[in-house]
């Protein structure tokens, strides 16, 4: 589950090739303004027209017309896509074990399309002869962790709309995400519109459980020892999102990562009023970790205010794909078992998740 870090691949002959035949076609890609490094989405136009600029880590994305052949680098961009009406042409695997890269969530929107041609990233960066072979009008990189040197490979092929300046790699807030490939798709204001359906399930989720307000949780996984989940991970916004707040010294920990190896010495941050365990295998883990006596001594595992997810089931990969089609999904599993965590009695157990 965890990300691996992503180096430079280098220029090929057979990419070369390929990039020669494409140069004319795509010569409308990308303007980069290497001089702006502005962290937010910006159209350039009334939202829903084009030509449209969007703003990013690496410059200024010009996308001129509706692009028609999409390609998604971007680990989850690819629900925001579908969720706009839109099929992606391809789509990079991360989670596995669905075809297209498309989860059980959003296969609905593939409706009769053929599901896109689905990428690897093996840490070396994007695949970027098989990127260019699907002949792509744009590129999204929005939750992604593209270097400069990859972002300029892929510029010469389509206009790329790489992640915000202002988050870490991979830290994007969904709303974010979805709102920038709304404009570069020209639909800003469908959108802000399915971002403001989602939001509006927090909200209802949160009133419904007005416990949740001001308790500290965390989110984690026993992978290598413990590694806790920071604030801009997407992970850990879905709790905040819910009304929690995180462990106070979180971030001192995990840096300007999305998320670090807890040491012994700070296991104290996960004794917080829940704690949700992405596991490999749930049972095997919860044994495993009431056996460390550090772990064991903490109130959040003595009162059982844990919540145990399978993160390679469905349920689980909603969980870390966090999305504006996956969070409705996740929300009808999730809150119900938090509920039943910080209900304040030892004895309620938290439920198998909705099926």
């Amino acid at each position: 589950m965890l990300r691996s870090p992503r180096g430079t691949r280098p220029l090929t002959a057979a990419l070369a090739a390929v990039l020669a035949l494409l140069l004319t076609a795509t010569a409308c890609g990308s303007g980069d303004d290497s001089g702006s490094g502005s962290d937010s989405a910006e159209n350039s136009a009334a939202d829903g027209a084009f030509p449209v600029s969007l703003k990013h880590k690496y410059g200024t994305t010009t996308v001129k017309s509706e692009p028609k052949r999409i390609v998604t680098v971007g680990l989850t961009d690819q629900d925001a896509v579908l969720a706009l009406g839109k099929v992606p042409v391809g789509t990079t695997e991360w989670l596995g074990g669905y075809k297209g890269a498309v989860g059980p969530w959003a296969a609905g929107k593939l409706g009769d399309a053929k599901p896109p041609t689905v990428l690897k990233d093996t840490g070396t960066g994007p695949q970027t002869e098989k990127i260019a072979a699907l002949r792509p009008d744009l590129i999204l990189a929005v939750y992604g962790g593209l270097t400069k040197s990859q972002y300029d490979t892929l510029s010469k092929f389509a206009p790329v709309v790489a992640q915000p300046e202002k988050y870490n790699d991979f830290g994007v807030p969904w709303q974010e995400q979805t709102e920038t490939i709304g404009k570069a798709l020209g639909q800003g204001p469908k959108a802000a519109e399915l971002v403001d359906d989602v939001e509006a399930r927090f909200t209802s989720a949160s009133k419904d459980h007005p416990e949740f307000a001001k308790k500290r949780a965390v989110m984690a996984t026993p992978y290598d020892g413990i590694f806790a989940f920071g604030d801009q991970d997407p992970r850990s916004r879905i709790l905040t999102g819910l009304g929690f707040e995180l462990p106070a010294d979180l971030d001192k920990v995990v840096g300007d990562e999305f998320g670090a190896q807890i040491s012994k010495e700070r296991t104290d941050l996960l004794d917080t009023d829940a704690v949700v365990w992405l596991a490999a295998e749930p049972a095997k883990d919860e044994a495993k970790l009431h056996k460390d006596p550090i772990y064991a001594d903490l109130g959040v595992a003595k009162d059982r205010r844990e919540v145990y997810v399978d993160e390679s089931s469905d349920y689980g990969n909603s969980v870390s794909f966090v999305t504006v089609l996956s969070l409705p999904y996740m929300l009808d599993r999730l809150v119900p078992q938090l509920a039943a965590a910080v209900d304040g009695d030892p004895k309620t157990k938290v439920p198998a998740p909705k099926s």
